[in-house]
């Protein structure tokens, strides 16, 4: 069988991420093989990285051109360009050719690079997605925590064109201002989430930091019934609650735990993920890029991203 290119974990570098030959993927009658040009690297690559058994491949978001269409008939024909979101757990998008089910892939617009197009899956439809949880959004409150990260960038944005009244909150002053840029009403800076007590209390909190941030959320920022849709854990995995602060507010609060890959085993991406797309073409939606290199360099992009010297996506090319 023929082979391909990949990006996959080797423990005898440094780094340990290395691209080697693999075996050209196979599709499933239902399975389009796309020629990837661009993907980001998302948390849950990054945190697996380090302790990944050898030839495990990183990359769940991904866009190229179809090569060969699904068998069965289903989602693009040979050509298109296409975005898509591949969520199994042992072969990853960092590659020259992947296979890929119809229902994780949309078409992307003309007017939308290989390189925005990356940036969508995983932030877009989890940013999404934990939005929808909140139902109708109109002139309703809304906190996004992480608001500089590329969900957060995303969920400011798609919360302010649902007609919410939004704030952002970031811990590190120098990323207020991209922030404020997306046209939220508020942007609030600091460790302690408590600050944005002062333009609460809020319908809908959208969290990506867990810890002592979500445990904020929970006990003194929620209107009564309000809901937080949780999304990280970049704070911690453990949170204390004040449950007499919880139990006192009449109506209580509500918590969510949204996991995209058990999400999506409920629902075809391809929706989400050419509505997104739309948006992006119509200049209504803009993924914030922190980074963009040749896929040559993923051992030191992964370490600036582990440092958190990326603010937003990086972005991989493939050649």
């Amino acid at each position: 069988m023929s082979s391909i290119q990949a990006i996959v974990v080797d423990p005898h570098v440094a780094g340990r991420l290395a691209i080697r030959e693999v075996e050209r993927p196979t599709p499933n009658p239902s399975e389009a093989l796309v020629r990837v040009h661009a993907i980001s690297l998302n948390v849950g690559d990054i945190y697996r990285i380090p302790t990944a058994e050898a030839g495990w491949r990183p990359g769940w978001d991904l866009a190229g051109v179809v090569e060969q269409a699904a068998a069965d008939g289903s989602g693009p024909v040979v050509g298109t360009r296409v975005v898509g979101l591949f969520v199994a757990p042992h072969a990853g998008t960092g590659a020259q050719l992947v296979a890929i089910r119809t229902n994780y892939l949309a078409e992307i617009p003309a007017e939308v690079s290989f390189a925005r197009a990356a940036a969508i899956p995983t932030a877009g439809l989890t940013a999404l997605y934990a939005l929808e949880k909140g139902g109708f959004l109109l002139n309703r409150n809304v906190l996004v925590t992480g608001a500089s990260g590329g969900v957060g960038h995303l969920a400011c944005q798609l919360a302010r064109q649902a007609g919410a009244y939004v704030v952002g909150a970031v811990r590190r002053p120098e990323r207020a201002a991209s922030v404020k840029a997306l046209g939220v009403h508020h942007v609030v800076v600091g460790e302690d989430l408590s600050v944005a007590q002062q333009f609460g209390p809020y319908d809908l909190i959208i969290d990506v930091l867990g810890g002592n941030a979500l445990a904020t959320a929970l006990s003194t920022l929620l209107v009564p019934g309000g809901l937080c849709v949780s999304l990280g854990i970049m704070d911690g995995l453990e949170v204390t609650l004040n449950l007499g602060e919880i139990f006192m507010r009449t109506g209580g609060v509500n918590l969510c735990a949204l996991i995209l890959p058990a999400e999506m085993e409920r629902r075809a991406g391809a929706e989400g993920l050419a509505s997104l797309a739309r948006m992006v073409a119509e200049d209504r939606l803009h993924p914030l890029i922190g980074v963009e290199a040749p896929w040559t360099e993923i051992a030191e992009i992964v370490q600036q991203f582990q440092d958190r010297r990326i603010t937003g996506k990086a972005i991989l090319h493939i050649s």
